[in-house]
C-alpha cells in the first residue's frame, strides 16, 4: 500500500453529506449541513512539562468541541505522536453522531496531545496530564465537557485529571471525567463496555438474518484492550480468532489462536509476534486481507482506503476503531457485497457506559456490574435494531442510515434550542 494520506475530517464530512443527501430535508433549514459539518470550538495550546532531568519540553495539545445541542460535550483523550488538529475535528464529529445514534444526551468532543507516552516516566506522565487540565479547565466540567480515556490514556490518567480539575475549582468533582478507576468513582462494568456493546450489536445483526455466530472465523487488527476483550468474548461463543495484529506485525493460524496466551504477551508489553505457538507471521496490514467471516479494524482511522479495499475478503466488517474505512473504500466494499457495521454504532458501548458513569457520579449512587450490563444491552440492542431494520426498509447501507438517525436527532435538538 502506498503512503497516500487521507484526511479524517474530510472523511467525516463526506459521510455526513452522503447521509444528508438521502434523508428527508423538507423540515430542515438551509445551513444545517454547514453547521453540523464544522466544530463549535477548537482550542490549541502548548503544555510545558518539566522532565525528570530538570529540562522543560513543550507538547502541542488540542481540544475540539464539535456540537453540544444534545448537551454537554463528550469525547475521549488521546496521547499519540500523530495527533493533529484535523484528527481531533474528525473524532469529535464522529462522537456527536455516536451519542445521537444511541440516543444519549451528550454531544461530541475530542482531546489530544502530540506525545509518545512510552517515552515518559510515570511521574512525567502525571505532570503532563495535570498540566493539560490546567490549560483547559475553564472549558471543562460535568455540565460542560466531560472527557474519557482513549488511545494511550488510562483510568489512572483520568483519576489524575479529575483530581487536578477538582483542585482548580475547589470542589471534589468526580463527574468531570469518566473512565476512572472504581476507587475514584468509576463505573462497574466499564472495562469491557466497548467489547460487550460490540458483541450485543453483532448478535442482533445475526439474529435479524437468522444466522448464528458459532464457528465463524474472525480477524482482528489492533490487539489493545477493547480488541482483546472482544476476542475473548467471541471465543466463548465458539468463534475462531484466526488472525490478530498489533504495531509489531500480525499472526495467523486457520485453526485458531490462543487469545489467553496473546493477552499475557500484551500484559507483559510484548508483541503478538512473540506468540510461541503455531502461527504464520506477516506484515502489519496483511491481517486486513485474509479470508474470514468477520473483520474487525480496531486500530486507528484510515486503515482501509481506495488503495487496498479490493484486497479485503471478509464477509462482514465491524468497526471497533473510529473511522477505519474511508468513504471511497466504503463504496468499493459495498459493490463487493461486504456489509459494514459502522463505528458510530458498533463501538458505542463505551460511550454508553461512560454516560452511565456520568449519571452515577451526578446522583452519587452506584450500580452493580450486572445492572450496568443489563442497561447497556437494552439500550444498545434497541439502537442496533433500529438502524438495521430502517436501513433494510430504505435499501441503504448501515452507515448511511446510522448517520441519518443521528443527524435527525441532532437537528431536532438544535431547532428546539436555538430556533433555527
Amino acid at each position: 500500500m502506498s503512503e497516500h494520506k487521507q484526511d479524517a475530517f474530510e472523511n467525516a464530512k463526506a459521510q455526513i453529506k452522503k447521509a444528508y443527501d438521502i434523508m428527508d430535508t423538507s423540515k430542515i433549514q438551509d445551513g444545517f449541513l454547514e453547521v453540523i459539518s464544522a466544530p463549535k470550538r477548537i482550542i490549541e495550546l502548548q503544555v510545558p512539562l518539566t522532565l525528570d532531568d530538570g529540562s522543560v519540553k513543550l507538547y502541542q495539545a488540542f481540544r475540539c468541541q464539535h456540537n453540544d445541542a444534545r448537551w454537554p460535550f463528550k469525547g475521549w483523550i488521546r496521547f499519540h505522536p500523530e495527533v493533529s488538529r484535523n484528527e481531533v475535528k474528525a473524532l469529535s464529529t464522529w462522537m456527536t453522531m455516536k451519542c445521537a445514534v444511541i440516543d444519549i444526551p451528550l454531544g461530541g468532543g475530542k482531546w489530544g496531545i502530540v506525545v509518545n507516552p512510552k517515552e515518559l516516566s510515570q511521574t512525567e506522565l502525571e505532570r503532563l496530564s495535570r498540566g493539560y487540565v490546567q490549560g483547559l479547565y475553564k472549558y471543562l466540567g460535568p455540565k460542560t465537557d466531560t472527557p474519557a480515556p482513549d488511545v494511550n490514556t488510562t483510568p489512572q490518567i483520568m483519576a489524575w485529571m479529575m483530581d487536578e480539575y477538582s483542585k482548580l475549582i475547589g470542589v471534589y468533582t468526580p463527574g468531570s471525567f469518566t473512565g476512572k478507576p472504581l476507587t475514584s468513582w468509576g463505573s462497574a462494568g466499564r472495562g469491557q463496555a466497548t467489547a460487550q456493546g460490540w458483541v450485543y450489536v453483532l448478535d442482533k445483526f445475526l439474529e435479524l438474518r437468522d444466522d448464528s455466530i458459532d464457528w465463524k472465523t474472525l480477524c482482528l487488527q489492533g490487539a489493545w484492550n477493547a480488541g482483546l476483550t472482544m476476542a475473548k468474548l467471541m471465543v466463548e461463543k465458539w468463534i475462531k480468532v484466526i488472525g490478530i495484529s498489533d504495531s509489531g506485525g500480525w499472526i495467523y493460524n486457520e485453526d485458531g489462536l490462543d487469545i489467553d496466551a496473546i493477552s499475557e504477551l500484551k500484559a507483559d508489553k510484548k508483541s503478538v509476534t512473540d506468540y510461541k505457538w503455531k502461527a504464520e507471521k506477516l506484515d502489519l496490514k496483511e491481517v486486513l486481507y485474509k479470508k474470514c467471516d468477520i473483520l474487525i479494524p480496531a486500530a486507528l482511522e484510515n486503515q482501509i482506503t481506495w488503495e487496498n479495499a479490493l484486497k479485503v475478503q471478509a464477509k462482514l466488517i465491524m468497526e471497533l476503531a473510529n473511522g477505519p474505512i474511508t468513504p471511497e473504500a466504503d463504496e468499493i466494499l459495498e459493490k463487493a457485497g461486504i456489509d459494514i457495521i459502522p463505528d458510530i454504532l458498533a463501538n458505542a458501548g463505551w460511550v454508553m457506559v461512560s454516560y452511565f458513569e456520568w449519571v452515577q457520579n451526578d446522583q452519587n449512587y452506584y450500580w452493580t456490574a450486572d445492572e450496568v450490563q443489563e442497561k447497556l444491552k437494552k439500550r444498545i440492542v434497541h439502537s442496533a435494531e433500529n438502524v438495521f431494520n430502517t436501513a433494510k426498509t430504505n435499501k441503504s447501507t448501515y452507515r448511511v442510515w446510522a448517520f441519518i438517525v443521528a443527524l435527525e436527532r441532532v437537528f431536532a435538538a438544535m431547532k428546539d434550542r436555538w430556533v433555527l
